[in-house]
């Protein structure tokens, strides 16, 4: 188990929102923190302790407003550690190159790959052709309906019918490198874990991090057990460097 950085951007901004109020016709969240610093400011911080292999989000739309300026902070993001984050957000085949030249160690989709509800296998392809198997990572954040966890898009808006269980990580491990998985009714609450998820996500044949409602230190040593090591996790809203009450340095390498 490893401890994944993030940095959250929305209109341009460093933020932690709460992941089930984003809303696309509005552009609005919750927000539960938002930085005087920039992105490459954490960037730069994660770059000094050696924290590879985080994230850093465009949370606007591709075409909306406000999206050119949170993805300028995210390149300039990318370029402070270089090859040490992923790059997610309104990311397909076609501008995926520019992300990696940036210095993204990976490309994270989710819409672009699944649409209409479904898994769209051309989509799946070009992406994957697009940035090489190695370098793709597939966001499958989940939201819960009748008892079961199903893959979201649109910024954790619009429900799927693709499920999240060991079945679909078998089917697409084979087309990318790792996962990210967002809980996303979690997400950025500081109320616990999904434990579900955990369990399903500890079944993934290849790396795979999750995300949301993680307030301690407890709370990581609960993912350790429940995904017996094996799924990597993401702390943002109770990090003190995002508002919350843990320091950094006490969160790296939780035993």
């Amino acid at each position: 188990m490893q401890f994944r950085p993030c940095i959250d951007i929305h209109d341009g901004r460093v933020k932690q929102i709460v992941g089930s109020t984003l809303n696309d016709k509005t552009g609005r969240a919750d927000e539960n923190f938002v930085s005087g610093e920039n992105a490459a400011h954490f960037a730069k911080l994660y770059k000094k302790y050696g924290l590879k292999g985080g994230h850093v989000i465009i949370l606007n739309a591709r075409g909306t407003a406000m999206y050119d300026a949170s993805k300028k902070e995210a390149l300039e993001a990318l370029g402070a550690f270089e090859g040490g984050m992923m790059a997610g957000g309104g990311i397909d085949d076609e501008n995926a190159g520019g992300f990696i030249e940036a210095g993204a160690s990976h490309i994270i989709v989710t819409s672009f790959v699944f649409r209409g509800g479904r898994i769209d296998r051309d989509n799946l392809y070009r992406i994957k052709s697009a940035v090489g198997k190695d370098r793709l990572c597939l966001d499958l954040s989940c939201r819960k309906k009748d008892g079961r966890y199903f893959i979201v898009t649109d910024r954790w808006q619009k429900f799927t019918d693709e499920e999240l269980n060991e079945e679909i990580l078998n089917t697409l491990s084979f087309h990318c490198g790792e996962f990210l998985v967002h809980a996303a009714d979690a997400e950025g609450k500081r109320n616990g874990i999904e434990e579900e998820v955990i369990e399903i996500l500890r079944t993934s044949p290849i790396p795979v991090t999750y995300a949301g409602g993680i307030r301690n230190a407890g709370d990581m040593r609960l993912i350790k057990r429940l995904g017996q090591g094996r799924v990597n996790a993401t702390v943002g809203s109770a990090l003190k460097i995002f508002g919350g009450e843990i320091d950094l340095k006490d969160i790296i390498g939780v035993e």
